[in-house]
């Protein structure tokens, strides 16, 4: 038994040697998904709270734009550039609420 050589011949030995390295890749692919899985999870929450401090900050300026709006139509002023633009960004705000409040982006 000492003097005898193995009977596993070498392509065998090496098939082996693959299924192995094979299963270690394996744990190691699903253990790095897992870790990138968490990591999306965290970068999602950032974004929902990035939202929803821009739909509040529109939201404030869109109230502040029509009260500044109200009192130049009470003096007959004309209304300047800068509340087109946020009379726009208040549309836009309300748009993009509305999309996310319909196709689930309240959800988790």
């Amino acid at each position: 038994m000492f003097g005898k050589k193995p009977d596993v011949n070498p392509l065998e030995l090496r098939k082996r040697l693959l299924v192995v390295e094979s299963n270690l890749n394996r744990g190691q692919m699903l253990e790095e998904w897992q870790v990138m899985a968490h990591e999306m999870q965290g970068l999602t929450y950032q974004v929902k709270t990035v939202g929803a401090l821009a739909t509040a900050a529109a939201t404030l300026v869109a109230g502040v734009s029509a009260f500044r709006r109200g009192n130049a139509e009470s003096t007959g002023v004309k209304s300047s550039w800068i509340q087109s633009v946020l009379k726009g960004a208040q549309m836009i705000c309300s748009i993009g609420s509305a999309f996310g409040r319909g196709h689930g982006g309240e959800n988790n």
